[in-house]
């Protein structure tokens, strides 16, 4: 059986909202690249990338998990 357009835009909606923190987290480093606010000579830019990106990325799979959760009651 198929889902109802109403349930297919929810879940569109929901996945839009819990991709959010890792798009700012690229967004983030591509900001700090592109306005050169960092260079390759910055001290600990690798350590600073992985943070910027694990806290975006641990920030989706948290709000994913909830929204998925909640979901299902």
């Amino acid at each position: 059986m198929s889902a109802s357009p109403k349930s297919l835009l929810r879940r569109a909606i929901e996945l839009a909202v819990a991709v959010t923190p890792w798009l700012v987290s690229m967004y983030t480093l591509y900001w700090l690249e592109y306005g050169e606010i960092w260079s390759t000579d910055t001290p600990h830019r690798g350590k600073t990338s992985v943070a910027i990106l694990a806290v975006g990325m641990l920030t989706t799979f948290l709000l994913h998990s909830f929204l998925v959760k909640r979901g299902r009651r």
